[in-house]
């Protein structure tokens, strides 16, 4: 059984290609100006999409269906998956006819980038929550497209691939965005309905009184690696609700009037009863695969140093935590193992891609040799946990 490092990068989910920087208002393709040539497309004013006037920019949308992006697959296990953008225009199309009537409520502004592979012209890039169009699901298997959920499309995901890293990103931004509009609804402090602003990227209370600005949520959470220096030894915790054999950090939620630091210890005292000295930042990673109430969560990784040894885990919170050595954490970092999980996750993608069903087990049949299981493996390198671990455990 192998062990490797695996470097990245950016984590996965950051290093978005199409939000490398923010436009200025008054160029045609930021918010501002892009939501009002949308404006226009949509009213049927103007029918010039790009190639009649090189002065605006192209449009593509990226459909989601509750929470899942709309992806496509190569039919090659190597390449895997694409997301499923479409043309404005083709988007309008395959709109007619549908449960979803089409108006600039409904699309969120993602950013822009030159495509140099498409003409070399500005694209600026969409989402729309399709959730209520339940006959699309058939127009796009016709293309043999579908709705995919995202940590499926992470963990098929090739990590050496940037091209295919920069489309995750993105996604998980998409619908970060998509799901913060649906839970956030209505004004906290009036109580009034909150309506887009600036393409979506914002909200706005509607009541004249109050007109109060509403910004995308992110939920800050610290996650650490507990470290025994002395004992040359690392502490990994699991919960019932991971798959079996499976061990990663602690983590927890940022308390109001809390500095990070203050949190490590806290959480790692809470959960485990050890106590923590030394705090050392490590690296940061959004996450935008949690439950649609928290939409976008920002994993904020750092190395604790353990003071006290003895461990008492909270059960309501842990199934178990122990201390684990340098060479144990060494073969844990099972790159079969990940391996095996990716390429099941993409043969799933190209299976549903194709229209199998949904009731069957996709993976129960697909075997990869992959050799004697590991008595116990990490997160992998899509998760934060994963390098916070493999740091230390390869660290001269």
């Amino acid at each position: 059984m192998s062990s490797t490092t695996i470097n990245l990068k950016s984590p996965v989910f950051a290093g978005n290609p199409i939000r490398t920087k923010t436009p200025k208002p008054s160029d045609p393709f930021s918010p501002t100006s892009s939501f009002q040539t949308l404006k226009l497309l949509l009213s049927g004013q103007s029918q010039r999409q790009t190639h009649d006037d090189p002065s605006l920019p192209k449009f593509k949308v990226l459909p989601f269906r509750k929470g899942r992006p709309l992806a496509g697959s190569s039919g090659d296990l190597v390449k895997k998956w694409n997301l499923g953008w479409l043309n404005f225009g083709d988007f309008k199309d395959v709109l007619e006819g549908s449960e979803v009537v089409l108006s600039e409520e409904l699309l969120v502004y993602l950013g822009y980038k030159n495509n140099e592979d498409d003409g070399g012209g500005d694209v600026v890039y969409w989402a729309i929550d399709v959730s209520e169009g339940g006959s699309l699901v058939e127009k796009f298997g016709f293309r043999r497209m579908c709705f995919v959920e995202l940590r499926t499309l992470m963990v098929a995901t090739d990590w050496s691939d940037d091209g295919a890293m920069g489309q995750l990103a993105i996604a998980g931004h998409a619908r970060a965005l998509l799901e913060w509009h649906k839970t956030s609804r209505f004004c906290g402090s009036c109580g009034e309905m909150l309506v887009y602003a600036e393409a979506g990227t914002r909200k706005q209370c509607t009541k004249d009184s109050c007109k109060k600005r509403i910004y995308p949520r992110v939920d800050p959470v610290v996650i650490m690696l507990v470290i025994d220096k002395e004992n040359d030894r690392a502490l990994l915790s699991k919960q019932s609700r991971f798959v079996p054999r499976m061990w990663s950090c602690l983590a927890g939620f940022l308390e109001p009037g809390e500095s990070l630091e203050e949190a490590v210890r806290r959480e790692t005292w809470e959960e485990t009863g050890i106590h923590v000295g030394e705090v050392v930042y490590h690296s940061s990673q959004p996450w935008p695969v949690g439950p649609s109430s928290m939409p976008c969560q920002l994993m904020i990784g750092f190395l604790a140093y353990a003071t006290s040894l003895e461990i008492n885990v909270d059960k309501s919170e842990l199934e178990d935590a122990k201390w684990h050595t340098r060479e144990e954490v060494k073969k844990a970092l099972t790159f079969a193992e990940y391996e095996k999980a990716q390429k099941t996750s993409a043969y799933k993608v190209d299976q549903m891609c194709k229209g199998v069903e949904k009731g069957q087990n996709l993976a129960s049949d697909f075997n990869v040799e992959s050799g004697e299981l590991a008595p116990m493996f990490v997160p992998g390198p899509f998760a934060i946990a994963h390098h916070l671990i493999s740091s230390w455990a390869h660290q001269v």
